[in-house]
């Protein structure tokens, strides 16, 4: 199948605006529900495409992160994740990282009165880092001989690369609400993408992106992939206290024009990631369809029986001391990870067996692999959620859901 040429900038500033007032005009932005795959002509086995997922020198089975949030991600999911085929990310500056044994401390998140939670995170998220801590938790992951990868604030990233790097992991995160190649500061120095990159041997990733602007300069850094998504998760209040944000299938189709753009560049392609948005197997379909290389997802691991946050989950940015961007919510325990990532599910709504559900989109679509799918056609579709659905609906009232 033919790579699709390069849009380039200018195709998106001619795109169709409507007017908001005199003054301002926007473009029209689409998420998961309001969009939908077109079937191929040619149908294939779902048990005969390839939905592996290459970053660097690491080929991950599941094209499927699992987001360095404290709710998902410790050394026991992190083990499993990467067992089942995929690579769980962990939080270096999360409360794996400040607690020897984070067990009491996340118990009393999980118990804590909904009217109390954001004190209680901004108290337990005051204990400082142990650097020690950051080695030891990557090495118990690997000692289980799985890929595992951090996660950094970019204001720590430089100073902890050697850390991450002689502990083993096998990709370097650097993670923040919004991040771009061009940080103005009079108080503290901007991180160099350019070095970070050249002083490490694993890859790093960088986010979060939504624009194809931003996204270009980052990849011109030498990046290995970058992260897609500013406010989408389902523990994260950004969009509404900050008011940004974009929604993921235009985000991921903007950035994944910018890989495009910098491949015929440069010769070399940066990996694009989907962070965040996803609720059910069909959003990331969706997702890679989009452009996405791979997906990160959060919440539907914060809800497997093996996640460290006993059945709640938060956002990185909630314990914020000046201004939190997230809440916790409930998301309960619905199964086990290998019943989330692989099946086989016991349940119709689309949350469990989300390899199988990608596959089968992937097989439906006619795609053999993840690039071939990222051309599947997609056509605006505010109604694929509820037509024909009447008596789902009307059960789901019922239910009081």
């Amino acid at each position: 199948m033919s790579v699709r040429a390069p849009v380039k900038p200018s195709a998106f500033e001619a795109g169709e605006t409507v007017e908001l007032g005199r003054f301002k005009r926007a473009r029209r932005a689409y998420g998961f529900d309001e969009v939908a795959l077109v079937p191929g002509r040619v149908t294939i086995n779902p048990e005969e495409v390839d939905s592996s997922f290459q970053l660097g020198t690491l080929r991950l089975a599941v094209p499927i992160l699992a987001a360095a949030m404290d709710g998902v991600v410790d050394v026991r999911f992190a083990v499993e994740m990467g067992r089942l085929g995929g690579m769980a990310v962990l939080n270096l500056d999360g409360l794996q990282t400040r607690y020897a044994d984070p067990t009491s401390v996340l118990q009393e998140i999980a118990e804590a009165p909904r009217e109390h939670i954001n004190a209680l995170l901004q108290k337990v998220y005051q204990a400082p880092v142990r650097e020690q801590l950051i080695g030891e938790r990557i090495t118990a992951v690997k000692r289980a001989q799985v890929p595992v990868g951090v996660s950094s604030v970019p204001a720590h990233a430089s100073r902890r690369a050697g850390i991450v790097q002689e502990a083993g992991a096998d990709c370097f995160v650097v993670q923040g609400t919004v991040l771009t190649a061009r940080h103005v500061s009079r108080s503290y120095e901007q991180l160099s993408f350019e070095k970070l990159c050249a002083s490490l041997s694993i890859p790093v990733v960088a986010g979060n992106c939504v624009d194809y602007d931003t996204a270009l300069e980052l990849m011109q850094t030498g990046i290995a992939a970058i992260l897609v998504g500013v406010g989408p998760g389902a523990a994260c209040t950004t969009r509404g206290v900050l008011g940004v944000g974009v929604p993921q299938v235009t985000a991921t189709s903007d950035v994944a024009a910018a890989r495009e753009s910098w491949l015929h560049e440069s010769g070399r392609r940066v990996q694009v990631i989907t962070d965040g948005g996803m609720r059910v197997g069909g959003d990331i379909a969706k997702a890679f369809a989009s452009g996405a290389d791979a997906v990160m997802v959060g919440s539907i691991f914060a809800g497997t029986t093996d996640a460290a946050g006993g059945g709640y989950h938060w956002g990185m940015a909630t314990p914020d001391p000046n201004l939190p961007r997230g809440t916790r919510i409930k998301v309960g325990r619905r199964g086990t990870l290998r019943e989330v990532l692989l099946g086989p599910a016991r349940v119709d709504d689309g949350t469990q067996n989300l390899v199988g559900a990608l596959r089968s989109a992937m097989g439906v679509c006619g795609a053999r692999d993840l690039r071939e799918f990222q051309q599947t056609e997609l056509v605006i579709a505010p109604a694929i959620q509820n037509e024909g659905k009447l008596f789902q609906q009307a059960q789901q009232v019922g239910m009081g859901t």
